[in-house]
């Protein structure tokens, strides 16, 4: 028990995780296994592993890590918050089942079929930009672990963060999503057993109080929670449809048990995440004036518990990181056509954008959810097309579509830049979330009328 308490074993799970990883990954794949995750024999994946899978890619370790800060900061509100964007996997169910009943094989298939090739381009554009944040923000998360876990050591942050990079792309560049599949299972279920672990000694504890928990408003009060949770809402109709990972594994198996993979993955990650939220509102109630969640977990929890915390988020970076790079060649070469479809070009992509998630550090921040509002407020323009054009049946016109796009694509760099005077003076000055939320209603309120005057001059002409 002693070994857990130093910084030596936490590179010893890693190593073995990671020695694990590459152990599962097959020795021998051909192209349609490494772009879609077929078996040598040709089958798709079957139910539990499309399951776990999901839940693994999308209860990564940025996630953990948000439901728990936004529980620290703003109590049960702010992990609600962000349980609901874990929603996404119901709106992501009936968008991928309405456009494979129209014949679609991915979300750039329906696009194309109308809004041409201006439709995937933008629609590319967007995911690029997502699959990057993702290696980004998951790397960022095993920096600041391991910069707490050796703080006097000099570059241990970096050093664990080159060191993760190399590796997850060396597993991940041998068997492209199939790997990433049959790695996602066994990286589940160790997650599973920690997790567990330290959820169990949580509500144990003698000073642990569901009262306590239910009426928590964290320590910079409850209200931008309850703001972050409309935004949640708003944003979870179109946020599956820009993360590549879910829309991948859409389209890999029969459509009854692509129905079956998304209801369990909803229930199984929306309780993971909010089990893990409950850590940062615990420690939100006993923190003391000045105290970060981290300090506070220290106090409340052995060596064992705390290892469990950073395992389960280690391990969670660690599978987000494969599926981001499958997802990544996929996207690169069989989408965007960057190169003919072959393993190799598609490990060549997936050593770029895990070079291009490196460099994103360079931003050098550690605003976790940062990325989140970013990519989901870029997603909105997709809002209007799904409503009005796959769940209405409406032919939107492409002028249309691109005011919703431009319109999106504003509001995700005014909320990057959302401390600018400039931005604060068009969208208030109060909390960043309420920013954020006025920055989302503009978005919509732009995309709906462009998309309801496009429709309404569609008719106008056909009736001339």
């Amino acid at each position: 028990m002693e070994f857990l308490a130093r910084p030596e074993a936490l590179i010893a799970f890693v190593v073995l995780v990671v020695g694990a990883s590459f152990l599962i990954a097959p020795r021998r794949i051909t192209v349609d296994g490494f772009f879609g995750g077929t078996a040598q024999d040709g089958t798709s994946p079957r139910l539990w592993t499309l399951v776990l899978s999901q839940v693994t890619t999308w209860i990564f370790a940025r996630s953990l890590l948000n439901a728990a800060v936004l529980g620290f900061y703003y109590g049960l509100p702010g992990t609600l918050a962000y349980t609901a964007y874990y929603g996404s996997f119901l709106t992501g169910l009936y968008i991928i089942d309405r456009m494979r009943a129209d014949g679609a094989g991915s979300v750039q298939d329906w696009l194309v079929a109308r809004f041409g090739q201006t439709g995937r381009r933008t629609y590319n554009v967007v995911i690029a930009l997502r699959l990057l944040s993702e290696v980004f923000a998951n790397l960022l998360v095993v920096g600041i672990i391991f910069g707490a876990a050796y703080g006097e050591v000099a570059y241990a942050s970096q050093t664990a963060i080159v060191a993760l990079a190399l590796v997850g792309l060396g597993y991940s560049a041998l068997g492209g999503l199939r790997a990433s599949l049959r790695t996602d299972v066994m990286q589940m279920i160790v997650f599973f057993g920690v997790f567990a672990v330290a959820l169990v000694v949580l509500v144990t504890a003698p000073e642990f109080s569901l009262g306590a928990i239910l009426s928590a408003g964290g320590t910079a009060g409850p209200m931008p929670g309850w703001v972050l949770l409309v935004v949640a809402l708003l944003q979870v109709i179109s946020y599956p449809a820009h993360d590549p990972v879910m829309m991948d594994r859409g389209f890999l198996a029969d459509r009854k048990t692509t129905r079956a993979s998304f209801l369990h993955a909803f229930w199984i990650s929306a309780l993971c995440i909010f089990g893990f939220g409950l850590l940062g509102i615990q420690a939100g109630i006993l923190a003391e004036d000045g105290e970060g969640m981290q300090d506070v977990w220290a106090r409340m929890f052995g060596p064992v518990t705390l290892f469990c915390i950073n395992a389960s988020l280690l391990i969670s970076a660690l599978s987000t990181l494969d599926s981001a790079l499958s997802s990544a060649s996929r996207l690169a070469i069989e989408d965007m056509r960057l190169g003919r479809r072959t393993v190799g070009n598609g490990r060549v992509a997936m050593a770029l954008f895990m070079l291009g998630g490196v460099l994103f550090m360079l931003m050098e921040t550690e605003d976790l959810f940062a990325a989140v509002a970013v990519s989901g407020t870029a997603s909105m323009f997709l809002v209007p097309v799904l409503v009005l054009g796959l769940w209405l049946g409406r032919e939107i016109p492409l002028w249309s579509y691109l005011v919703a796009f431009a319109a999106a694509i504003l509001g995700a760099a005014a909320y990057f830049f959302q401390s600018t005077e400039l931005v604060i003076a068009i969208f208030g000055e109060g909390h960043k979330y309420e920013r954020l939320l006025n920055i989302c209603l503009a978005v919509l309120a732009t995309g709906f009328a462009a998309s309801l005057l496009g429709l309404a001059t569609r008719r106008g002409v056909a009736r001339a």
